[in-house]
């Protein structure tokens, strides 16, 4: 796995799959690694070269000041131009899915096609999010981890696969404190509406029935603004790539080979 200087921020990425192709870039959510991915992985590597990288101050990556929406994609694009790839295909949950906003808008030459899952585009209120900082600030991330995990994955999910939450929830606690914190203060003012019309890749939207973080709605304000944006359903919480992997994948390899 390189390590890919961002304007002196050092990112740990891997690359994985098929060397020629299509190139397949993923992004993960808030408090979660490139590891996330798993699941999708046996099935996306058979068809696309998938890249993966930990966003700055998670996971093997470095930290150094403030962040941004702005600058997490240009985290992105820096790690395309080190591996000299022009164009990509983009899928990110969550956080990964606000990043895919940015650079649908702002690098739109660099993808062809945009997967955004279980993601928003505005948090109208910040509360929630000030109070979290404060509660990981005050005794760190196992402090919100039951909160966060609950959120994540359905109870049900959460009972019946008791390996896969555990595994889920040591890497939330196994978080860089003040990357998860930074993230944090760039979501508390989160407001990327007017992006959206900008985005002119073909895009699928998707959402989790039972998501509570990023709602149905939520996904529904994003497709109802990207030109010709599409959106699926599964039944799942916040992370769908885990709790449905098999519907999550059919519908990335579905969209993405259609033609």
């Amino acid at each position: 796995m390189p390590m890919i200087d961002a304007d002196g921020c050092l990112l740990n990425v891997s690359v994985e799959g098929r060397d020629s192709g299509p190139t397949l870039m993923m992004s993960n959510s808030l408090g979660c690694t490139m590891a996330m991915w798993e699941p999708q992985m046996p099935a996306l590597t058979k068809l696309f070269r998938v890249i993966r990288y930990d966003r700055r101050g998670h996971g093997k990556s470095g930290m150094n000041g403030p962040t941004s929406m702005e600058r997490y994609g240009k985290d992105v694009l820096a790690i395309l131009d080190d591996l000299n790839i022009d164009k990509v295909h983009w899928c990110g949950l969550s956080m990964g899915g606000m990043v895919g906003q940015w650079l649908g808008a702002n690098a739109p030459e660099r993808f062809n096609k945009i997967i955004l899952a279980n993601t928003s585009c505005y948090y109208p209120d910040p509360t929630n999010w000030h109070n979290r900082i404060k509660a990981v600030r005050e005794g760190g991330l196992a402090a919100v981890a039951d909160a966060v995990i609950g959120g994540w994955l359905t109870a049900d999910f959460r009972e019946r696969e008791p390996e896969t939450t555990a595994k889920m929830k040591a890497m939330l606690i196994a978080s860089p404190v003040e990357g998860y914190l930074a993230a944090c203060e760039a979501l508390s003012t989160l407001d990327q509406r007017a992006l959206l019309p900008k985005i002119k890749s073909p895009t699928l939207v998707i959402a989790g029935r039972q998501d509570n973080a990023t709602p149905v709605a939520a996904g529904e304000l994003i497709r109802s603004n990207i030109p010709g944006a599409s959106m699926t359903l599964l039944d799942a919480a916040h992370i769908s790539n885990v709790e449905q992997p098999y519907a999550f994948t059919d519908a990335v390899v579905g969209f993405l080979t259609q033609r």
